[in-house]
């Protein structure tokens, strides 16, 4: 399987071209590197009415059926991990090793939720009736995936969908096609044609996708403001829908924790993948006893961290993944700038066209600025400091999303009493970024709608179906 060119659409099973191209660009370049097909209404139709061949048969192969080839699915990736690694690094920027370890994660993500299951379930059992409920597909799911991780995103939503019987037509975004029409290829040979189907487009393709009436579901990761838009689309016909949006996620640090240990975890959980993850922090509320101590362990990390081409041995940040987001980052960190905010960052970063930013840590801005109150997205962090628990618990729930937060303090008990009051979907205490395909994952507030993963995640691609069913007289 070549890798390296011959990028198609995939479509009831085969491959399909269209005569214009979307270009790729290697963000760690500003160059493109390779070009994907541009799918329109066409293209569009064409896999919605394949999905929808396909799905009485789908359907009827039953729960084991399904589970069975989603497994064999899964386990035709394993031999191919260097070269999805290598092409996910040019289209995404991810330093290598990172890349390997999301493909990998994809793989078993797919083989754990294969083995999940919503048997029927009995409600009632009385001496006249039996009532029975099951779990029925909703029928075709449009999969609408993000640019910061194409990869795994992918599999949250592939996953679920298919086994629980639903077809599929999935469209990755256009910064970052190349990984998922290559996966749909390997795929050709092992799901039945017309099950899954793989379309690229440009941003106007999204659009055809949520309006669209051939579709049960639309189930979309991305930003709040855009997924607004595809709820209001999604309503014009009652189109299910499961949205994971924007996240301003809050770490909340108190006086007890030892600065050199959690430093570089704290660290971790607001830089990985360059920021670039939805429920990374993104405000960090530390105590007044330590604030000073910590900032300047941000700064030594920020300062030792490498920065540069994923492809490189040794690079452990690469580059904002598309010149929009690197626009939209670097115009915060000059806003904060021109605010006279205090900026503290890291090491050079590579000259050049690539869309290389340097970690960028603010100190202790007002809580009104625009690096406080906007989900960045990229590598910039307003540190902030607190001194009792009641200001910190209102600073950190003044917000419009509430996606994720994290505590960190050696008292869990205080620890657990103050992630109570967080508002949102997630906290996690001494720790970042922990999930799981049996951990329910879900917003609060405008960060989302629906939850993903998990049996609740299973069941958001299915409809409960109830049979009456009455018993024979004694």
């Amino acid at each position: 399987m070549d890798f390296a060119s011959n990028y198609t659409l995939t479509i009831d099973g085969a491959a399909v071209d269209t005569a214009e191209r979307v270009d790729v660009i290697n963000p760690a370049t500003g160059k493109a590197f390779a070009s994907a097909p541009a799918a329109g209404q066409a293209e569009l139709d064409l896999a919605v009415a394949a999905a929808k061949r396909a799905l009485p048969a789908w359907k009827a192969l039953g729960w084991e059926g399904r589970r069975e080839l989603l497994v064999k699915a899964a386990k035709a990736i394993e031999p191919h991990l260097d070269q999805f690694a290598a092409l996910f690094v040019a289209e995404q920027g991810r330093p290598t090793a990172l890349a390997k370890g999301e493909v990998q994660m994809g793989a078993w993500w797919l083989k754990s939720v294969a083995r999940q299951d919503l048997p029927n379930e009995v409600v009632e059992d009385s001496d006249t009736r039996q009532v029975i409920v099951k779990h029925e597909p909703l029928g075709v799911v449009a999969a609408i995936v993000p640019w910061n991780f194409p990869f795994l995103l992918a599999m949250w939503k592939i996953a679920p969908a298919l086994l629980a019987g639903n077809t599929m037509v999935l469209k990755p975004s256009p910064y970052t096609p190349l990984c998922s029409l290559k996966l749909a290829e390997l795929w050709r040979d092992i799901l039945p044609a017309g099950v899954y189907n793989v379309i690229s487009g440009d941003d106007a393709l999204g659009p055809l996708m949520t309006a669209h009436p051939g579709f049960a579901k639309i189930s979309f990761t991305g930003s709040t403001a855009t997924g607004k838009r595809v709820m209001e689309a999604a309503s014009r016909d009652l189109k299910r829908i499961t949205l994971e949006l924007g996240g301003n996620d809050a770490a909340i640090v108190l006086p007890d924790v030892d600065v050199a240990e959690v430093a570089p975890k704290l660290f971790f959980g607001s830089f990985y993948n360059t920021a670039q993850v939805c429920i990374a922090t993104k405000r960090m509320y530390i105590h007044d006893d330590i604030y000073d101590e910590m900032l300047a362990a941000f700064h030594r990390l920020a300062k030792e961290a490498v920065v540069g081409d994923g492809a490189q041995q040794g690079v452990q940040y690469g580059p904002v993944q598309n010149r929009a987001q690197y626009d939209r980052v670097r115009g915060l960190i000059d806003g904060a700038r021109a605010e006279g905010l205090s900026l503290l960052q890291g090491a050079n970063v590579p000259e050049g066209d690539g869309y290389f930013i340097p970690i960028t840590l603010v100190d202790n801005p007002p809580e009104d600025a625009a690096v406080v109150t906007e989900e960045a997205f990229g590598p910039v962090l307003p540190l902030l400091r607190f001194s009792s628990i009641e200001d910190v618990v209102e600073r950190a729930n003044n917000c419009d999303y509430g996606l994720a937060g994290a505590v960190w303090s050696k008292d869990i008990d205080a620890a657990v009493a103050l992630a109570d009051r967080i508002e949102t979907g997630t906290v996690w205490i001494n720790d970042n970024f922990q999930n799981g395909p049996h951990i329910p994952f879900a917003g609060a507030k405008q960060s989302g709608f629906g939850v993903e993963n998990g049996a609740e995640g299973l069941r958001e691609f299915t409809f409960p179906k109830v049979i009456f069913v009455p018993k024979k007289p004694a």
